[in-house]
């Protein structure tokens, strides 16, 4: 057992990463602005972590909570298509604002941290399966997407030469369509809105064909992976992508809904374009897993079907939704 900072802990996978430590035992502050996150979603730790309202930008405000710590999880980022649509200067300046601060506190501690980067690093057109050692190819800077990219790649580029030049132990871990319970659609999150929509009885909106893939991967196995790399010395300074290799398309994913929901809600398609002017979509997203399974041993490997069951059930119990913050 010991004490750890989440910061960003309590967003979606903050929460659920933060109630994984607090089971197991340890002592979890979760240090979060609030901007995205809710006290609400802290329930599930069972008044085993301790909420610290705070910038995770803040220098002096983090060195502090290190104290103590045996390790820190850099969770603290703007995610989702609809917030980096409407705010993506705000976004890239507070990935990279949090990211140094966190990281540079963390070194001159000596205290371990896993950092969260995003599949978003890979940009819209690399080779798949997407592999850590490949050049990344970003979008391009004038696109809020690329900016956004460049922001994750900064925070990845320093944690590992903070390790490099001062033997800092850090593990990145590049997320990949983390879903489940909990999560919000209010920034785009596609899984989410497609339940809440057809529980409504409204049509499903599918932006372009439907035909483009992702990779879902429930939380509860992304928070497994986590705290498995961060424990594993082998992992220290290494770059892992965390995720589902299983593609499903965004039609499928809506026929999966309407069949979980029982729901007539027919399925409306809408430019991509018209929703989001400013971005480009992207046709498929596969990670290649080798690194995650020569580390772990193993996968996730939770059916999509499996993970929209979930979310539909706690859609389904209002006492259970999380505030949509």
């Amino acid at each position: 057992m010991g004490r750890y900072l989440v910061t960003g802990g309590a967003g979606f996978l903050g929460s659920h990463l933060a109630a994984a430590l607090c089971r197991r035992g340890d002592a979890v502050v979760v240090l979060d602005d609030l901007s995205t996150g809710s006290r609400e979603r802290l329930a599930a730790c069972g008044g085993g972590a301790e909420l610290v309202v705070g910038s995770a930008a803040d220098r002096d405000l983090v060195g502090r909570l290190l104290g103590g710590c045996a390790g820190v999880f850099h969770l603290a980022a703007s995610v989702g298509v609809g917030l980096l649509a409407k705010r993506p200067a705000a976004a890239m300046a507070n990935n990279l604002a949090t990211s140094v601060v966190v990281l540079e506190e963390a070194a001159a501690r000596g205290v371990p941290c896993l950092f969260t980067s995003s599949s978003e690093v890979y940009g819209t057109r690399a080779r798949l399966p997407l592999r850590e050692d490949a050049a990344l190819q970003l979008p391009a800077l004038s696109q809020p997407r690329g900016g956004y990219a460049c922001s994750k790649a900064a925070g990845e580029a320093l944690a590992l030469a903070l390790h490099r030049e001062r033997g800092f132990r850090v593990v990145v871990a590049r997320l990949f369509n983390v879903v489940g319970p909990g999560q919000s659609p209010r920034y785009g999150m596609v899984l989410p809105r497609f339940v809440q929509q057809a529980l409504r009885g409204e049509p499903l909106t599918v932006y372009g064909d439907g035909a483009q893939t992702r990779c879902f991967t429930r939380a509860g196995d992304v928070v497994a992976c986590l705290l498995r790399l961060f424990a594993l010395p082998a992992a220290s300074g290494q770059v892992v992508n965390v995720g589902s290799d299983q593609e499903v398309s965004i039609l499928a994913l809506a026929e999966l809904v309407r069949h979980a929901t029982g729901s007539p809600s027919a399925v409306v398609h809408r430019p991509f374009a018209e929703a989001y002017p400013d971005l480009t979509d992207v046709e498929r997203r596969v990670p290649d897993l080798t690194r995650l399974r020569g580390l772990l041993g193993s996968v996730p490997s939770t059916p999509i079907a499996d993970v929209v069951g979930e979310v539909v059930a706690m859609l389904r119990t209002p006492a259970l939704v999380p505030p949509q913050g």
